[in-house]
């Protein structure tokens, strides 16, 4: 993709924008009275909120948690939209190139859907309406019956190719995930390409924000494989883009988890680690520390938005926000319906 001249960027009215709807987001108050909701009452108290449209759009179709569900996917795919709307020139294309994680994201959900032979209605309505696929692609897919036509479906994408490669390795262990890693993987190596080397000043920022999700990204990997045991190369699972490691350095680090904990602590990203690295080592919850992985990444975009206000860093950073906010009010859901406490509802939660 050929970036876009800045001059036709609009910054300070994006982000203007921007600033009213992080104004929007839930904070603990919300959560607190979510978290001592059951699905119905969330959904309601959900309808009172700007997510009303969504809610009242689905309420003839759904209830309870399915209502929330597909609610929280419309309503960012809403969001995301009005993005692109708003914006124009360099800071168009780089959110444009940014929200491809949402084909990523649709990708996967047909894989998942066909896998686990879900309703196409069902596949329909979990499909985010902010990427590059089309409505007769997306229709394509929810229609598919198994995973290998799902990757033909694919073809001609961006995935396409990687899809079919990774097939084999699908078919001989009847697991999704080589072909879920060669989405993900496809998706981060290309959304970089080409960018590293820009010198424009709206690029290099974008630059910035991506070469630390990938860092994340590739620190969870690595701490997914170290506490798997298991016979796997790290390479497989490394992502290209990011500053921490190569490929060579993070398959050494695996196998020596102090070492790697070390790395981190002494990294870039060391304050905003810090507390998740304490997660990790006080409580040995993978799942504890991979949310406060997840936090951390939202402090670090919240930092670099601030540290570059007039550039695309708070559009990103808002992006995140608002996935974190959806997967929150999911896990508070998902929660209350299958009966856990209000305390184990809250350690599923990042909040920023």
């Amino acid at each position: 993709m050929n970036v876009i001249s800045r001059d036709a960027s609009n910054y300070s009215y994006v982000n203007a924008r921007v600033r009213s709807r992080w104004a929007a987001l839930f904070g603990e108050e919300e959560y607190d009275k979510l978290t001592r909701m059951g699905p119905s009452e969330i959904a309601r108290f959900m309808e009172e909120t700007e997510y009303g449209p969504e809610v009242n759009a689905l309420g003839s179709r759904y209830t309870g948690v399915d209502l929330i569900e597909y609610a929280l996917n419309r309503n960012l795919g809403r969001h995301f939209e009005d993005l692109l709307e708003w914006s124009q020139g360099t800071l168009y294309a780089l959110i444009s190139r940014y929200l491809r994680k949402f084909d990523a994201w649709n990708a996967k959900t047909a894989l998942r859907g066909v896998y686990s032979e879900t309703d196409s209605t069902v596949i329909k309505d979990d499909f985010i309406h902010a990427g590059e696929f089309d409505e007769s692609l997306l229709t394509r897919l929810q229609e598919c019956k198994t995973v290998e036509e799902v990757v033909e479906t694919l073809e001609g994408t961006l995935f396409g190719e990687p899809l079919q490669e990774a097939l084999g390795d699908y078919e001989e262990t009847g697991s999704l995930v080589p072909l879920e890693n060669a989405v993900d993987w496809t998706f981060y190596d290309n959304l970089l390409r080409g960018l590293n080397a820009a010198t424009e000043s709206g690029t290099r920022e974008f630059v910035k924000f991506l070469q630390a999700e990938v860092d994340f990204r590739n620190v969870r990997n690595a701490f997914r494989l170290a506490r798997s045991g298991g016979n796997i190369d790290p390479a497989d699972y490394y992502i290209k883009g990011g500053r921490l490691f190569e490929a060579n350095e993070l398959s050494s680090l695996v196998d020596n988890r102090d070492e790697l904990v070390a790395r981190l602590r002494g990294s870039r990203y060391g304050d905003e680690l810090g507390p998740a690295l304490e997660t990790l080592e006080s409580t040995e919850s993978l799942i504890g520390f991979e949310h406060a992985l997840d936090g951390a990444l939202l402090g670090y975009a919240d930092h670099l938005s601030h540290v570059f206000p007039l550039s695309v860093c708070p559009v990103l950073a808002f992006i995140l926000a608002k996935e974190r906010e959806v997967d929150n009010i999911r896990a508070i859901a998902r929660g209350r319906e299958v009966g856990l406490s209000q305390e184990e509802i809250e350690r599923e939660l990042v909040i920023l």
